[in-house]
């Protein structure tokens, strides 16, 4: 019959001072490592890595150095090391940093976002120490900042998409041209001047303002304009001053959602007018992404009456002036002009 071998793992112990002594006492002896070891029980390996830690060099009384280990100095050592092992936080190693980056999230309109912020600091402090986006909205969750979630609306905007829920698109007619009309360009994000646009709205009341928004989709670039209200008419009105107001030759194409406010966006002169899926937002990702923004500082439900062109015009600064992780750090206000030049 085979007896089976049973291992027991051994975990390491760090030496104490006493252990330290014994040694000290044994080396001065004369007696191996290995002869140590035995004594005290531990690994040779151990014993070596000690002797050579707390060795302290001394001059003898005819001027000769010699190597003596002391349990002293071994000690000192050890708790040395110890205490630099311990992980320092990054609000410790970069205080800099967190006291630049509240300001700068806390301010409306805002530039930054987190992300924009941590590449920014690292370009111009590249001599400080400088935390991961990630680490920053782990600290943020944790309450760890003085900020916390309700500084970063659109952040708490996100939610999980539920998938299989899809909406019935049998009885929703596309409005002009559909998006699958849309030259090959517009999908390659290579050729400035295709636009995405939709509505931004306060009170669900077509007698209220709304902000109309169009975002090119290379650039990324922002334009916002107020409408008295969101009938198609005022619609139709408000695109046709813009690109008579900026320039036809800006605007190659403009996609819009399948709303019935853009019924009568057809009839504009001077850009290609295209029309998403029903219920597919995602076909104008671009500009979505920025309606949710600008939600951050004109909420659903708030009435647009009292903002201002100068609010509008702020606002809009604020998104052409953020660097972008998409645009590889720029912004979309200085993509568009080299693009354009």
């Amino acid at each position: 019959m085979t007896q089976s071998q049973i291992t027991t793992s051994i975990h390491y112990r760090q030496l104490k001072l006493h252990e330290r002594g014994q040694i000290e006492v044994l080396h001065n002896q004369g007696l191996s490592c290995r002869m140590i070891a035995k004594t005290l029980q531990r690994s040779p390996s151990t014993i070596s890595r000690e002797l050579h830690r707390g060795m302290t060099t001394q001059i003898g009384i005819n001027h000769k150095e010699s190597q003596i280990y002391f349990a002293e100095t071994g000690q000192a050592v050890s708790q040395n090391r110890r205490e630099l092992s311990h992980a320092i936080g990054m609000l410790a190693k970069s205080p800099e940093f967190f006291a630049e980056l509240i300001p700068a999230l806390r301010a409306r309109p805002r530039i930054h976002s987190v992300d924009s912020f941590v590449h920014s600091f690292k370009e111009i402090h590249p001599e400080l120490s400088c935390p991961s986006t990630s680490t920053v909205y782990r600290y943020i969750d944790h309450g760890c900042t003085g900020l916390n979630n309700t500084d970063l609306p659109k952040k708490l905007s996100r939610r999980l998409k539920h998938a299989g829920k899809q909406h019935d698109r049998l009885n929703k007619r596309v409005l002009g041209q559909s998006i699958e009309e849309r030259p090959a360009e517009v999908e390659d994000r290579q050729v400035l001047g295709h636009w995405e646009g939709d509505l931004v709205k306060g009170k669900r009341t077509e007698s209220e303002p709304a902000l109309l928004t169009l975002t090119e989709r290379v650039s990324r670039y922002e334009i916002i304009i107020k409408l008295s209200d969101y009938h198609a008419e005022t619609c139709l009105q408000g695109l046709q001053a813009v690109l008579d107001d900026y320039g036809h030759d800006y605007f190659k194409s403009i996609t819009f959602d399948n709303g019935s406010e853009f019924s009568l966006l057809s009839q504009v002169n001077g850009t290609d007018i295209y029309f998403a899926h029903p219920y597919s937002p995602w076909e104008r990702g671009s500009n979505e992404n920025q309606n949710g923004l600008i939600r951050e500082y004109i909420p659903k439900g708030r009435s647009m009456h009292d903002v201002s062109i100068i609010d509008l015009q702020a606002i809009q600064d604020a998104l052409n002036q953020r660097p972008r992780r998409s645009l590889d750090y720029r912004c979309a206000a200085e993509l568009y002009i080299d693009l354009d030049d």
